[in-house]
């Protein structure tokens, strides 16, 4: 193992830190080996797959992973690099994701699980869903977008749906004809999912009466009528709109479809029983998907994926990182309205021929027991979840994995940095010490995994996520464009050198935003159709170790500089969850006259904590001080009921600067617990100034 980071003295900057970069305090931890037997069966476990990924071997490395695909025209060549950053991969390949993710796996796999569908109610059964059953369902609602609804190749179709198979059974039928989805998380408002339809210009609404969530029935064909008034104010209302039902039987909503304008899916697939159309070849370029990133001021982002591109990336990265073989049982504890359900619940584990489960509610509900007792019936192998999750499931049921027979071969994290301490539970409790933890780093932008280790071939290390995924090249860069070498203790902003195959092509209707927000800051001419000058810009704070191991410190946007000494609040968070009380912490700016920004914390506790608030901020206090130093040591420590989170489990820490700020918190619509934050309010407004 390489050094650990340069430290400075304690509350002291370093000298000879320029104020570009972030001071980085965070130990390296110990290696963790992989297992023999894990190794023994792995997918990419070889001694060439370092030279065959090798900077020297790009583009062509990438060929391997479109080798996993069928291809109806064999592409001419890789990469089509001639006007970056618009880049075009696989050139003059067709093909079509549906076909590759249900198709060409029925004459093997007929029979075999595609999707198992678990519904939170737990006396409702499990469903499993067949190749050959999705092949059929996807087939007979292909005829009802084709010949119903007069649908064609291009035509974009907004997606509004909960975690039910008929979210990528639309999806994939949308892709078997060409028309390009773009799938609104189901805990978006209407008002949202209708602005994001009018973005793109849908022709089609598909939503559905209701689903269950934390318990309770959501009449979610109430957000209806305000999407379609936003989607008409946005001047581009769709032409009709699609409702499923939950239940055969039974409707979850009293609101009623309107004759001429809303469809019943049940009813119109029922019509076509039996029937399908043929998939339609695309050129790989062509789009398949437009994934709208949830920003919270400003015009909707809508991330455009190319077909195959974007499917050959999520294929061999399922394959390398995830190590998906064809008829694992695996479960992404994920939403398939965010970009990790499309590429690691639908399209990459499909493409393999792995059986994916999708959940349709609250991780922990009824109790933090649940995901085991899912995962031990249906034989989980691989298993995919959020560090926010772990940490939620950690705090409600510590002892809860234990109580069950789990055989997880590899456990993954996603979305955000997982503390160390967190790790340690997730690779110890769930996964027994004997499976697999990568740490994978992405974005919604960039399609699929782009750091992690490769799980048979690199060690684990608590805290950072890994090296480059395959093909994969990133790099630190400080504010002037100079690269920050590995192994100096110094951090900055993490780039990718190099573009890759899942990476968006565009951003919908407005492409020069592409060229602005990821690429202009370190491009200085404009005018070179050379990719080497186009570093992609991710936005986030990393550093990387001297083993290349990359740790991300957080968004760029959410580093505290603190009297010139910037500190990235994944490091302060970490040094909360120290505390053996903490179960979740939070660290956000507040303006201070003195110092600039100053940091305030808020943790929630594990159940059954008996020490006293304000003692347990004073044990915050200090680890934060210990660990990082008195520079770093927060206003206030406050301790909270709750955090402010998302349906999708991630703290709005926007939310809490807010409130530490004296502002308005903004937007709570999105918010699965929004009250909350007047409680916070409430206890911020009685707390002393300072602890």
């Amino acid at each position: 193992m390489g050094p650990g980071p340069r430290r400075s003295s304690p509350g002291e900057p370093s000298p000879d830190l320029s104020e570009s970069e972030i001071a980085v305090h965070w130990g390296e931890e110990a290696y963790v080996a992989p297992p023999a037997e894990f190794v023994r069966q792995a997918n990419l476990g070889d001694p060439t797959a370092a030279q065959r990924f090798a900077p020297d071997r790009f583009p062509e490395c990438f060929r391997e992973y479109a080798d996993l695909l069928r291809w109806r025209t064999p592409f001419a060549s890789v990469l089509d690099a001639s006007r970056p950053p618009f880049y075009r991969w696989y050139v003059g390949g067709t093909l079509n994701a549906a076909e590759n993710c249900v198709d060409r796996h029925l004459a093997e796999r007929g029979d075999q699980a595609a999707i198992v569908f678990v519904p939170e109610p737990e006396s409702e059964p499990t469903v499993s869903v067949s190749y050959a059953e999705l092949g059929r369902r996807v087939g007979e609602l292909a005829a009802v977008l084709r010949d119903d609804l007069g649908l064609r190749t291009g035509d974009r179709v907004t997606i509004h749906l909960p975690m039910v198979p008929e979210l990528p059974v639309t999806m994939l039928a949308c892709a078997r004809l060409g028309l390009v989805h773009s799938v609104v998380f189901a805990g978006f408002s209407g008002d949202a999912a209708g602005h994001r339809s009018a973005d793109c210009g849908s022709r089609l609404f598909v939503t559905m009466d209701g689903y269950w969530r934390a318990g309770r029935p959501v009449d979610h064909l109430a957000n209806l009528a305000p999407a379609l008034a936003a989607a008409e104010q946005g001047g581009h209302p769709p032409e009709r709109v699609l409702v499923w039902r939950r239940y055969a039987d039974r409707r979850m909503s009293e609101v009623p479809l309107v004759e001429g304008r809303d469809l019943d899916a049940r009813a119109s697939v029922a019509r076509h029983a039996g029937h399908s159309v043929p998939a339609v070849a695309q050129p790989s370029d062509a789009p398949l998907f437009l994934m709208y990133t949830s920003g919270t001021t400003g015009r909707p982002k809508g991330c455009q994926h190319a077909t195959g591109g974007y499917l050959a990336y999520v294929a061999g990265t399922a394959r390398a990182v995830l190590d998906l073989h064809p008829g694992d049982v695996y479960w992404c504890l994920a939403d398939i309205g965010w970009i990790t359900g499309h590429s690691y619940i639908v399209y990459g584990p499909l493409a393999l021929g792995a059986t994916t489960v999708v959940y349709e509610g609250v991780p922990a509900h009824p109790d933090p027991g649940r995901p085991w007792r899912v995962a031990e019936r249906l034989g989980v192998r691989v298993f995919q979840t959020s560090p926010t999750a772990i940490r939620q499931l950690r705090r409600l049921g510590p002892e809860r994995p234990r109580q069950h027979d789990l055989r997880f071969r590899l456990l993954a994290t996603v979305g955000e940095p997982i503390e160390p301490e967190a790790w340690r539970w997730y690779h110890g409790e769930v996964g027994r010490g004997t499976a697999v933890v990568v740490d994978t780093w992405w974005q919604t932008e960039t399609g699929g995994i782009l750091c992690s280790t490769w799980p048979a071939i690199h060690p684990m290390k608590p805290g950072s996520c890994g090296p480059g995924a395959p093909g994969i090249r990133p790099v630190v860069l400080d504010e002037e464009g100079h690269e920050i070498a590995p192994g100096t203790g110094r951090a900055g902003n993490l780039c990718l050198r190099a573009p890759w195959p899942g990476l968006m092509q565009t951003i919908w209707g407005d492409p020069d935003r592409l060229v602005r927000q990821y690429f202009r800051k370190y491009n200085r001419d404009p005018e070179s159709r050379d990719w080497r000058d186009w570093p992609y810009f991710a936005g986030d704070a990393a550093l990387i170790a001297a083993d290349g191991y990359v740790r991300i410190l957080g968004r760029v946007d959410d580093v505290i500089n603190v009297a010139g000494h910037r500190l990235g609040t994944k490091e302060i968070e970490s040094a909360c969850l120290a505390v053996p009380e903490v179960a979740e912490a939070a660290a956000v700016p507040v303006a201070d006259e003195l110092k600039g920004k100053v940091p305030d914390v808020y943790v929630a506790l594990r159940p059954g904590v008996t020490v006293p608030p304000d003692e347990v901020g004073r044990r915050v206090a200090r680890a934060i001080e210990t660990a990082i130093g008195k520079i770093a040591r927060p206003r206030r420590v406050h301790v909270v009921p709750d955090m402010p989170k998302t349906r999708s489990g991630k703290i709005l820490r926007r939310v809490l600067a807010g409130l530490s700020n004296g502002r308005e918190p903004g937007d709570v619509t999105t918010l699965a617990n929004p009250e909350v934050v007047e409680q916070i309010r409430e206890q911020i407004a009685g707390e002393r100034p300072e602890r």
